[in-house]
Formats: C-alpha cells, sequence, structure tokens
C-alpha cells in the first residue's frame, strides 16, 4: 500500500498484527523493503510480531523527490509514517546499513518512539560517519555510469547486481543523495542521546567491525553479536542466525509473548 508522508507516498507492506511492533529498514542505493519481505519480514510476523517494512524516499515503489535526501529528511519520514500509521507506542527498529544509521538518528531525535535499535552492519550518524559516506558516494557516483563498471559487475557478481547497480546509479545521478550525505545532521560522537538498549550484529570480516569497542563504551545497554568469517551482507547470508538473534532480543525486552 501506499501511505502520505508530507509531500511523499511511501511504499509500506505490513505483516501480522497484534504483537510488538517492529519497524524495518533497509539500506541505501541498492535494497529496498524487498530485502526484508524476503527475509526477516515473515519469520517475525510468524513469532507473533507486528512487522512494518517501507521503502526509504527515492528507493523502491517510494516517491523519488530529486532533492531532499539529508539523514533527517528519512528520519522525519519514518516518524511520519508512524504518524500516518497511528502508531503511538515504541517500537523495535530494525535497520540494516544505512536503515541502521536512520534508527539511531530516531532513537536520538525523539526517544519516546523507540524501545530498541537492532542495527545490522550498521553505524550511528555521527560526523565521520557522514564525510565516510559521502566520499564513498561521491566516487560511486561518475563510476557506475560508466559501461566498464557495469561490465565488471556483471563479470564479478553477475546480472541481477549488475541490475542493482544501474538502478543505484539512476539514483545518484538523478537525485542530490550523493551530495547530501555531507549536509546531513549528525549526533554526538558519544552516543549520549540514544538511551535505548541497542543490539548490534556484525560481520568479523566487515571494516564496521572497528567500532564495536566504541559502542560498548558509549551506550549503556548494548548487545554486539559476531559473526565469524562474515562481511557485510549479514541480512542476506545469515539470515536464521540474524532472525533468531532478533527475536530473542525483542522477547527480552517484551511484556508480550513472541513465539
Amino acid at each position: 500500500m501506499k501511505v502520505r508522508v508530507g509531500e511523499l507516498d511511501l511504499h509500506v507492506q505490513r505483516l501480522g498484527s497484534g504483537g510488538p511492533k517492529v519497524v524495518l529498514i533497509h539500506g541505501m542505493l541498492y535494497d529496498s523493503l524487498a530485502s526484508y519481505y524476503f527475509t526477516l519480514g515473515p519469520a517475525f510476523a510468524a513469532a507473533g510480531l507486528d512487522v512494518i517494512m517501507y521503502d526509504l524516499r527515492g528507493h523502491g515503489r517510494s516517491s523519488r523527490p530529486s532533492t531532499g535526501y539529508r539523514l533527517e529528511e528519512h528520519i522525519a519520514d519514518l516518524s511520519g509514517l508512524l504518524d500516518a500509521l497511528d502508531v503511538t507506542e515504541p517500537v523495535h527498529l530494525v535497520g540494516n546499513s544505512y536503515g541502521g544509521s536512520i534508527a539511531f538518528g530516531l532513537a536520538a531525535a525523539e526517544p519516546d518512539r523507540v524501545a530498541s535499535v537492532i542495527a545490522i552492519e550498521a553505524e550511528p550518524p555521527v560526523e565521520a560517519w557522514s564525510q565516510r559516506l559521502g566520499e564513498g558516494l561521491a566516487k560511486a557516483k561518475p563510476w557506475l555510469a560508466t559501461d566498464e563498471a557495469i561490465a565488471l559487475i556483471t563479470e564479478a557478481r553477475g546480472s541481477h547486481e549488475a541490475r542493482l547497480s544501474k538502478a543505484a546509479s539512476k539514483l545518484l545521478q538523478q537525485t542530490t543523495i550523493a551530495e547530501d550525505v555531507f549536509l546531513s545532521r549528525t549526533i554526538d560522537d558519544g552516543l549520549a542521546d540514544v538511551q535505548c538498549p541497542v543490539l548490534a550484529l556484525y560481520g568479523d570480516e566487515s571494516v564496521l567491525m572497528e567500532q564495536v569497542d566504541h559502542l560498548r563504551a558509549q551506550l549503556a545497554e548494548c548487545r554486539v553479536v559476531v559473526l565469524p568469517e562474515q562481511g557485510h551482507s549479514v541480512l542476506i547470508e545469515r539470515t536464521a542466525e540474524v532472525s533468531a538473534q532478533v527475536l530473542d532480543w525483542v522477547r527480552s525486552l517484551s511484556l508480550v509473548e513472541v513465539e
């Protein structure tokens, strides 16, 4: 279904009902709610959770404005979506990659709305994060637009990944998403504004492993799970383990039984 949030139509899918609410937030450029629809969503619904999945602005079947891709605009979209769906109780935010940064951002901006953050291969949106991500997108924007890049991706990763890369390039060329990351409002490096419990899952071969000690030191309640012999694609390649960890986490924080 489409839900009107401000000037956007956000594509939303809901599964299950009645239990603790979890909102699944996908990553940037290559991703959409489909990555959850074919992984965690059905299992969470079967376990008794009320599952909300949506396409970020510019992604999937949601509206694609030419501008407006700063982090705080994604956070406002999420907050507006919860309002539009009449969700008043705190929700568990499951964020993959960039989706986790949005989850941390909402937890810092509107703590009363967030029961917990589950960050899958994601990092809090501190100043260094915006610099790293912005530099990466600035490099990707011209490169993905070349035939050479698509040929190399096709050879190395197959035609499906090449199609996703073409779609990512289109988003980069048609919008200000790459430039807006640098302009995004960030949170304090000390993560003082993130007061809710946090579950963080990483692959031990991921570049994001370097932040594990910082999360443990700065967050009042943080459980970190490191999956061995695993890179960034934790959600897709280790779905069963991620599902079990998240369900156990929500169960431990909820007064309502999760199967």
